[in-house]
């Protein structure tokens, strides 16, 4: 009698043990972080923004830490991108905007940490997604600066199968979603792009302006207030591809999500404050007057709008120095 108090208790203590190692979201996101440097694979997604939804292809090879990948737009013309390295070799037509930044394709090294200060991280439950068995993790964002995610990820590779970015009310801003799935090896003939696919040259840069972004006090400008959590990550200074005009760009990083302030230079055009919102993506331009002449002030990103205006409306020239 006295064998079946001891045994209940080491069965008791075997399934809290149980319980205690099942990994929690800051580990799923762990796993995440490398998912992509270290597995192939190859499906079809749906990607879903604004009411609109596109398909497309994906061939993805890790090849010891290098990545090489294809994606092929199934809807209207075939519009594809071929990168590897994380450098971007030849594309044909332009993809629906955002699938450049489909799950699993761009590398991201994500710190739960820090996130944890700016969002509530969860392991909300399972789901099967292409046939294949997830686990739900979810970003609840903890101020309305940002946005929410709901990711659903493969239990055997922690890539994202399914990818919703949500508004606080819960409302849809943008889906991806793989109908097809496996982590099958994509072959050369997989990975050749097509004929119609142009070679990108891309500029060179500096790679100590990368290591130190140039703080926005040394670019003549100052600014009132950025959401919590969002840090300088980027900085580059160069010119307008259309029109040659002077072109700075700072981006913003809160772990999870980004966003861009660029400042050009008027040279007298007209140009009309504007704000607008493409799914999840703001954008909002506001005028400033500078010493120099007026300033066309711009902050695009996955933010909500109301972020985005306030970011841009918080740039304000630093006075001008006095010559010696």
């Amino acid at each position: 009698m006295r064998a079946l108090p001891l045994l209940s208790l080491l069965i008791g203590s075997c399934l809290a043990m149980k319980v205690q190692a099942a990994p929690d979201a800051a580990q799923w996101l762990d796993r995440l972080s490398g998912a992509e440097h270290t597995q192939s694979f190859q499906g079809t997604f749906v990607y879903e923004r604004s009411g609109s939804f596109s398909t497309h292809d994906i061939w993805h090879l890790a090849d010891h830490g290098k990545v090489t990948e294809r994606v092929l737009q199934l809807d209207g013309s075939a519009q594809e991108v071929l990168r590897s390295a994380g450098v971007t070799q030849c594309v044909s037509g332009s993809l629906v905007p955002g699938v450049n930044a489909v799950p699993g394709s761009s590398h991201r090294e994500f710190d739960p940490l820090k996130l944890m200060s700016w969002y509530d991280l969860k392991v909300a439950g399972r789901s099967r997604v292409a046939g294949r068995p997830a686990v739900i993790v979810t970003l609840t964002p903890k101020d309305s600066n940002r946005y929410g995610f709901e990711l659903h990820l493969d239990e055997q590779t922690a890539l994202p199968l399914k990818s919703l970015l949500l508004t606080e009310r819960g409302q849809l801003l943008e889906r991806f979603q793989y109908t097809r799935f496996n982590t099958r090896e994509p072959s050369a003939e997989d990975l050749a792009a097509s004929r119609n696919c142009k070679p990108v040259v891309a500029e060179a840069r500096p790679a100590a302006a990368e290591q130190a972004p140039q703080p926005l006090a040394a670019l003549g400008w100052r600014s009132d207030w950025l959401p919590a959590g969002f840090e300088l990550v980027e900085s580059q200074v160069g010119k307008a591809a259309d029109n040659g005009v002077p072109l700075t760009r700072l981006m913003y990083d809160d772990g999870l999500t980004r966003f861009s302030v660029f400042f050009e230079p008027l040279q007298g055009a007209q140009a009309s404050d504007a704000r607008t919102q493409l799914g999840p993506t703001s954008a909002v331009s506001r005028r400033q007057s500078t010493a120099d002449g007026d300033v066309m002030v711009t902050v695009v990103g996955e933010v909500p709008l109301g972020t985005a205006e306030r970011v841009a409306l918080s740039m304000h020239p630093l006075p001008a120095q006095p010559r010696q």
